[in-house]
């Protein structure tokens, strides 16, 4: 047993050093390419910084472990916004006032419940990744579309994460080799240490994923959202969390779906699907009123977190 925790730990550790570094190398020589910033950090860095879950997800469908796929999935998009949200609200007070992202907010909603419905009809084969990820090539052409008709407001190339005009050739090397060997060893570390745990304590697989898998490998937007609500940033704070949602479900299960067919686990139909469109419902009224994440608030949503958790270990 302490051999699959020590798999586990040294798994989620490997996955969050070795996509920063993937995030870091990729974006550095995109720029280093001429690729436009604004591409960049629609499609690089979200594309690097949701690479442990897409790789969790893929070694659990190859390894016949369909449930902490979902429960990945799943157990992230909740923890993004409860978890993710809410303990930087805690740190320092977000205002969202300022905040435009009313149009990929309900692009998440639509995405959530079409991942619903597709988990209700049954196992997802191939053809539901096909679908996925056309939706997924749609909302990166939009977000690339609305972009060039702000690009006035195009962020500098310094200011995207992980960009360094001037990192030397060696050091591109190794951030990227060291990400790209890093994430499936590190993945592979952690479905085998979360199978044996889920075994040895009787626990689902969907349950695993939807606990230690989920909250490990939103520990990169974790950290990006604490340091947002720090500097005040609030729309990237609130921006980092719906694109990860949107990219969780359309590229994480997209990609996977194409490893199976995976059954959905049934608890997930019962309520963890249904907690994860009420996390996003509960976002409404900080889109579209200006709601401010306060202390109470903060406090509110990590509790609501803390009790959901306690509910599907128990």
């Amino acid at each position: 047993m302490l051999i699959s925790f020590a798999f586990i730990i040294i798994g989620l550790v490997m996955l969050v050093i070795a996509g920063d570094f993937l995030v870091r190398g990729a974006v550095s020589l995109a720029l280093k390419m001429g690729i436009p910033a604004l591409i960049v950090s629609l499609t690089v860095v979200a594309l690097g910084t949701s690479a442990p879950e897409l790789l969790v997800a893929v070694q659990s469908a190859i390894e016949g472990a369909p449930g902490i796929a979902f429960g990945n999935v799943v157990g992230s998009n909740t923890a993004n916004i409860f978890l993710v949200l809410g303990v930087p609200a805690i740190i320092s007070r977000m205002d969202t006032s300022g905040s435009d992202t009313r149009r990929s907010y309900l692009m998440m909603l639509g995405v959530s419940v079409l991942f619903i419905i597709m988990c209700f009809r049954g196992p997802f084969y191939v053809w539901q990744g096909v679908l996925l990820l056309a939706v997924l090539l749609y909302t990166i052409v939009d977000a690339i579309r609305d972009g060039r008709k702000q690009r006035s407001k195009e962020p500098l190339d310094e200011e995207i994460e992980g960009a360094d005009l001037h990192m030397s050739n060696m050091r591109l090397a190794a951030y990227l080799g060291g990400g790209l060997i890093g994430l499936p060893i590190g993945a592979h570390l952690l479905i085998v240490g979360a199978v044996d745990v889920a075994k040895a304590w009787g626990l689902s697989e969907a349950v695993i994923g939807l606990t230690i898998v989920a909250i490990g490998t939103s520990l990169p937007e974790l950290a990006t959202t604490v340091m947002a609500a720090i500097k005040r940033q609030a729309d990237v704070a609130l921006g980092n969390v719906i694109g990860s949602n949107m990219f969780n479900i359309l590229a994480i299960m997209g990609v996977a779906s194409f490893f199976g067919p995976l059954n959905v686990p049934p608890e997930l139909l019962r309520l963890d699907l249904w907690v994860m469109l009420a996390a996003s419902l509960v976002l409404f009224p900080f889109v579209f009123r200006g709601m401010h994440f306060g202390r109470l608030v903060g406090i509110a949503f990590t509790a609501i977190y803390v009790v959901y958790m306690a509910v599907i270990v128990s």
